[in-house]
């Protein structure tokens, strides 16, 4: 490249302009190419001057598209470091170089008072917030420094994760930028050192006032998540979060999470429950499966005898599960007159794009006021959460297998644990269906007689 390159420049009426050709997706908004003057016919002094307003016509390209939203000026500079980096020649690097120079000084402005060093002598004063605002931009803009959340969005559009876990990124990210701005820290990834990842955990406690250790322990996750994924693709070059949480005191015995009762199961199916309610209560308490599972399933996955769940969790694929002769009315009712590709449970539509809840929010929250109305609750002084919850159910499926004498490691199987060892997590192809019939079928409801709603 050369002081008589001519890319991005076209000569109009004898005067050079900057042409920006406008991806076809957004032709209908703003044509397929952007144009602007440069009021020269020399073309070295086009050149000189093309950069910058090449960088302002792409950020309008990416407003427009609103693929990255967020500060213009943070925009404007990646910009020009994206065309640092695609420089061919020293002439144009000098050039852009002296551009980027340029602007910054046009951002810091003039000087509004003068110092004195004693040193130096004198030397002019600059408004503080345009002095910090334009070194940012010339940092960014010659690849010093990369703003913390740049590849923040490209991230979780990579990850396999769930709407509510992408929407605990988004939380996270924004809880490590609000606090650098408090703490005066720059919001780029050079800034957050292992020192101040340490600081940032000290003060996530204050940052979400009412909430446990282990929900600040879920954003630290997120952070450590996104920094690995810039470690692997050479952005950063460790990952600060690793090893890093907050301390969760531990919780009594009396405090955690259990199964059902006989007796709370029997009051659960005898209750006023919808129909709905009451056939995710059995296919639960029956399968072991958990709810948003079940209240994805298709007609198709209920078919010849067996469940086809969706994987969760660290499950590596979806996963087959016999279904326990005591649910063939449910899945044969259920399934009457429908086509393969229809919902098993209608009743808890599939929530709306934007939204971050699972499908079995609606289901959840319903079983929730079930549960109170007949009755069935453990909570304990100074807790909020009852001991039992919709997935006491599971917990209640395994405790049964297990005292019907039930393998371990087909029961694991059956509700998607990993199997213990070597030889039966790694080496074994799994056990046979009719195995996993055995265990299913050895696990006996309580006998109830359901009350109808009225």
């Amino acid at each position: 490249m050369t002081l008589t390159d001519t890319r991005y420049l076209e000569l109009h009426r004898g005067k050079w302009r900057v042409v920006v050709p406008v991806p076809r997706r957004l032709h209908d908004k703003l044509g397929t190419k952007l144009k602007r003057s440069l009021g020269t016919d020399s073309l070295v002094q086009a050149n000189r001057l093309k950069h910058l307003v090449i960088a302002e016509l792409r950020r309008q390209i990416d407003r427009a598209s609103d693929t990255r939203p967020g500060d213009p000026l943070v925009e404007e500079a990646l910009s020009l470091r994206h065309q640092l980096a695609a420089v061919r020649s020293r002439d144009e690097e000098e050039m852009l170089q002296f551009a980027v120079g340029l602007r910054a000084e046009e951002l810091r402005g003039e000087p509004i008072g003068e110092d004195f060093d004693p040193d130096r002598g004198p030397r002019p004063v600059y408004d503080s917030v345009r002095e910090k605002r334009a070194g940012s931009f010339l940092r960014i803009a010659r690849g010093i420094a990369t703003p913390i959340a740049l590849e923040h969005e490209k991230f979780i559009l990579q990850s396999a994760t769930k709407k509510r876990t992408k929407g605990d990124d988004r939380r996270a990210i924004k809880l490590l930028l609000d606090w650098c701005e408090r703490k005066g820290i720059s919001p780029f990834l050079e800034a957050i050192t292992k020192k101040v990842a340490v600081q940032f955990l000290d003060d996530l406690p204050g940052l979400i006032p009412g909430k446990t250790a282990v929900t600040g322990n879920k954003y630290v996750s997120r952070l450590r998540a996104y920094w690995s994924w810039l470690e692997n693709r050479h952005v950063v070059d460790t990952n600060v979060w690793r090893g890093r949480r907050l301390v969760v005191a531990p919780r009594r015995h009396e405090e955690k999470p259990r199964e059902f009762t006989d007796k709370e199961v029997k009051t659960l199916l005898e209750g006023p429950a919808s129909d709905a309610m009451h056939d995710l209560m059995m296919i639960a308490a029956l399968s072991g499966a958990r709810l948003d599972a079940i209240v994805d399933l298709k007609v198709k996955d209920c078919a010849n005898g067996r469940f086809i769940f969706k994987p969760q969790k660290k499950e590596p694929g979806p996963r087959e599960v016999p279904i326990h002769s005591a649910l063939k009315e449910i899945i044969t009712r259920r399934t009457k007159g429908k086509a393969e590709g229809d919902d098993l449970f209608p009743e808890y539509p599939v929530p709306k794009a934007n939204s971050q809840r699972e499908r079995s929010f609606r289901a959840a929250n319903q079983f929730v006021k079930y549960r109170r109305k007949v009755g069935v609750d453990d909570v304990i002084s100074g807790s909020r959460r009852s001991r039992v919850t919709f997935h006491s159910f599971r917990r209640w499926f395994i405790t049964k297998a297990e005292q019907a004498d039930q393998s371990g490691d087909i029961i694991a199987l059956v509700v998607g644990h990993k199997r213990s060892g070597m030889t039966l997590g790694t080496y074994s192809g799994g056990a046979l269906f009719e195995q996993k019939r055995k265990c299913v079928e050895a696990v006996r409801l309580p006998a109830f007689r359901r009350m109808r709603r009225r």
